[in-house]
């Protein structure tokens, strides 16, 4: 199975943690990925890939 770059850690294995709480600390909060178990690659069949047909009939629905 053909494997791809982390799309969570861009291949890093860690993520930091964007949250109002984590500024209070004054420090950078860190954090595995779990995507992909801090590997850094992820099987493709696992990533998602957006489906564009629903956004469309939802933008249909609302006469958008």
């Amino acid at each position: 199975m053909p494997k791809k770059i982390c799309p969570r850690c861009f291949g890093n294995g860690y993520i930091k943690i964007p949250h109002e709480s984590v500024e209070k600390l004054n420090k950078s909060v860190t954090a595995q990925c779990t995507m992909c178990n801090s590997q850094g690659e992820i099987e493709e069949e696992k990533i998602k890939k957006p489906d564009d047909k629903p956004q469309l009939n939802k933008l249909r629905e609302r006469g958008l």
